[in-house]
Parts: structure tokens; C-alpha cells; sequence
């Protein structure tokens, strides 16, 4: 996972980091919360509920997700 620069400031991922949940291994242990699953691969985009993390998909998704 990588982050992207301001001003876009979401959290590129790829197929290999599906599933994609948040918080993500990179978030300091401070910024915890109950660990939700989202679905990037559907749209390229998906926001956390409990701390509004954008992840944005880096190319295709992969077949069957």
C-alpha cells in the first residue's frame, strides 16, 4: 500500500492487498478502530465509516472479486 499525496490523499492499493480492510497494517496502533471490511474492487473506491480512509484501486481488480 502506498500513499498518495495531497491533494487526492487516499490510500492506493492493488489486487494483492484484497481483501482490503481498514484500519490497514501501515496505520499507527493510536488510530485504531473495529477492523471493517471494504469493497474497492467494485467501484476503484471505497471511504471507512469510523475514520473516512479513502482507498483508491491501483488497475484491474482481479478476476472473481
Amino acid at each position: 500500500m502506498s500513499v498518495i499525496s495531497p491533494p487526492q490523499s487516499a490510500v492506493e492499493v492493488t489486487a494483492a492487498d484484497l481483501p482490503l480492510y481498514c484500519p490497514n497494517p501501515a496505520m499507527p496502533l493510536w488510530s485504531s478502530h473495529p477492523r471493517v471490511f471494504l469493497d474497492v474492487a467494485a467501484t476503484g473506491e471505497a471511504m471507512c465509516p469510523y475514520c473516512g480512509t479513502r482507498y483508491h484501486m491501483k488497475g484491474p481488480p482481479p478476476r472473481g472479486h
